[in-house]
């Protein structure tokens, strides 16, 4: 990030994380590293202002959990409700084919939402659009609450995800605004392990909800959420993207950045295998209430702790991502082995629900769909450190092509899974399988690692 007395002042002012160390430097500018009251100053960091380590930490600490609970919504949004969606068919007279599109018209509205949110960030900063988007999410999930039939249910949560889409997609805008390089890749595996727990914690809560209430207990409890970390942003969160760097020529340089994107072959390559691995997991997602409970005839709080189960496969897998793996195998190579055992474990589901191994239990099935989750953690959060690595200076449009290539395809699935009704699994588990296969093809013929090898950093 160019280094301007106004940006400098702007960051001593509001304590802002600077862009492009990987690192978060707060607190005045000193001539030199020095000793101070809380820890050594760090070092090696010439030209920009020096803090105290400990003061360092508390700030990194700090945005780190705002932005993790900023990531954590959607899992939020969608996985507290799961529990809840036998109940709802029942409540509002519905079949569940249509239950299931309150499900995908949040997706939606998350995909849609991004490509607006994206391009403002760039243009009038990070923290304006993100109140904006947290305020109307905040009155869109209360109004679910209260909602009289399935129809206006799927209205509202349409809303609710075009609201909620500011979160997601400005938390990726402010990690390629503070990180660079392997940075941010470690930063992306960091922040699983935070939204990582919201769907451990999200499915017991609800089903714990449903123990107390009915369904729409759920959106209560979802909108006191939304209401703490809307505070919490207002609070914590400052300004990232200094003015000198805000895009100033409107709609017309929206369009042409975005056109720039798509014209970048491995970019697109990224965005499209990531939003097709995405798929996979919604898929799973979308059918697990009714493949679990009604098929496999699990209880809700059974259901719950299952899906608990494989959002620590997420976390851990997330963590030897980020801790072992980033900085000692090229990104690349990370990817490319967790998109084939997606494949692989969505394959081997195909072959289970399918009939080929005879009648089999709800252990295998489980065991499996456990494999196929945790290795989203190689696949997702280094699609998206490659692709915003190719995109500095317009994180918010690179962000919004992400999210919504990614929420867009996995709407398009979520119907998919239930085209055969509630009584076979084959649906789900041949929806991932072909997104995993479409993933890995558009991450070999588009990305091409094998052509940036020795030019550019993940190759393989």
């Amino acid at each position: 990030m160019p280094d301007s007395g106004g940006s400098r002042a702007q960051q001593e002012q509001e304590h802002i994380p600077t862009a492009g160390t990987g690192r978060l430097i707060t607190g005045p500018a000193v001539p030199d590293p020095a000793p101070g009251p809380e820890g050594p100053a760090l070092p090696g960091l010439t030209g920009l202002p020096s803090a105290p380590a400990a003061a360092v930490r508390r700030t990194a600490f700090l945005v780190t959990l705002v932005l993790g609970g900023l990531t954590a919504l959607p899992a939020l949004s969608m996985d507290m409700y799961l529990p809840a969606l036998p109940d709802v068919t029942d409540a509002l007279h519905a079949p569940a084919a249509t239950v299931q599109l309150t499900l995908t018209a949040c997706l939606l509205g998350m995909a849609l939402g991004q490509l607006v949110v994206g391009p403002m960030s760039d243009r009038w900063g990070r923290r304006g659009p993100l109140l904006t988007g947290m305020v109307v999410y905040v009155v869109a999930t209360a109004i679910c609450a209260i909602a009289p039939n399935a129809e206006m249910l799927i209205g509202c949560r349409l809303l609710q995800g075009l609201a909620g889409s500011a979160g997601i997609v400005i938390s990726r805008a402010v990690v390629r605004d503070l990180y660079d390089g392997i940075e941010m890749a470690k930063f992306f595996s960091t922040l699983m392990l935070i939204s990582g727990v919201a769907p451990i914690i999200a499915p017991l809560i609800g089903g714990q909800v449903l123990r107390i209430t009915d369904w729409r207990g759920v959106f209560v409890v979802l909108t006191v959420v939304g209401l703490l970390l809307t505070l919490v942003v207002w609070k914590s969160l400052h300004e990232t993207l200094p003015p000198e760097e805000r895009h100033t020529g409107g709609v017309a340089e929206a369009l042409r950045t975005m056109r720039g994107l798509f014209a970048d072959r491995v970019f697109i390559g990224y965005t499209i295998a990531g939003g097709l691995a995405f798929a996979a997991l919604f898929a799973y997602v979308s059918a697990s209430p009714f493949v679990i409970q009604e098929i496999y005839g699990a209880s809700p709080q059974t259901f719950s702790l299952l899906f608990g189960l494989n959002s620590v496969g997420l976390i851990v897998v997330g963590q030897i991502n980020g801790r072992l793996l980033v900085g000692r195998v090229s990104l690349d190579r990370v990817l490319l082995f967790g998109l084939f055992v997606i494949l692989l474990a969505a394959v081997a589901l195909l072959l289970m629900t399918s009939g080929v191994f005879g009648e089999v239990g709800l252990a295998p099935v489980a065991g499996t769909l456990f494999v196929l989750m945790s290795a989203m953690s190689l696949a997702l959060p280094n699609t998206n450190s490659q692709a915003l690595m190719r995109s500095k200076h317009a994180a918010g449009s690179a962000s919004a092509l992400l999210g919504t290539s990614s929420f867009l395809i996995g709407a398009i699935a979520s119907p998919l899974v239930g085209i055969a009704g509630e009584d076979t699994a084959v649906p789900m588990a041949l929806v991932q399988t072909i997104c995993a296969a479409a993933a890995l093809a558009c991450f070999l013929v588009l990305c091409r690692p094998w052509e940036r090898r020795g030019r550019e950093a993940g190759g393989l």
